[in-house]
């Protein structure tokens, strides 16, 4: 078996350490010895973005944030499904993240990142949230491993009542929070209903195997 090879580490805001490594044309993102994103398994984070272009209806003009580059599976999701005169923002809170992407994770990403639509920020997700109300159609939320934060303890200010507030404050009427998480959380969808969303969530495949991990996606909807 191929071994892994460890190509570069980014500190994370508050402590901790991301280890990226490949093995062969395998990619592995991984924190305190935790796999949190394998090139070969993103069937969930494309269905972030799938799931809420159908449910926005192909809404001309859609505005979405994504928060979270990853490896840019939402993203490249994100591109194909909404319109050709869509704009798609990603924040990332990592820059090695960012940097990752033109590099060695550059055969992962492909030609997405140039794609006139798409636009990096290197920020805090919650700061663009918080930037102006109303302003996006769809803000799309995979920057943890879900509402239970792991990696960065500040995440856990999205997805308590004051940070889901902003959230539907920032979304224009119709518009959707989208929410990736490893596991279900019940309490989670509480919050999501007591401020105000009409919510619904979905048990997606990892990969796109008949078998295997299924992850969660919440869609929460401003009425």
């Amino acid at each position: 078996m191929i071994p892994w090879e460890q190509l570069d580490t980014a500190a994370l805001p508050g402590g901790g350490e991301l280890k990226l490594s490949r093995r062969g044309d395998e990619y592995s993102i991984r924190l305190a010895g935790a796999e949190l994103m394998n090139s070969r398994f993103f069937g969930s984070e494309e269905a972030l973005a799938t799931l809420v272009a159908e449910r926005l209806g192909g809404r001309r003009a859609a505005s979405v944030l994504i928060g979270g580059l990853g490896m840019g599976f939402t993203l490249r999701a994100a591109l194909a499904a909404f319109g050709p005169d869509s704009r798609v923002t990603v924040a990332e809170l990592v820059p090695a993240v960012v940097r990752w992407a033109r590099g060695p994770l550059a055969p992962v990403f492909g030609p997405c990142l140039d794609d006139p639509r798409a636009q990096v920020v290197e920020a805090d997700v919650a700061r663009l949230i918080a930037a102006k109300l109303g302003a996006w159609d769809a803000i799309l939320l995979d920057v943890d491993n879900g509402p239970d934060a792991m990696t960065v303890a500040a995440n856990d200010g999205l997805y308590g009542m004051a940070g889901l507030g902003l959230a539907r404050a920032a979304l224009r009427r119709g518009g959707i929070l989208a929410v990736w998480s490893a596991a279900p959380d019940a309490a989670f969808a509480a919050r999501l209903r007591r401020v105000g969303f009409q919510v619904a969530d979905h048990r997606v495949k990892a990969d796109r195997g008949k078998r295997g991990t299924r992850h969660v996606i919440w869609l929460a909807t401003r009425s």
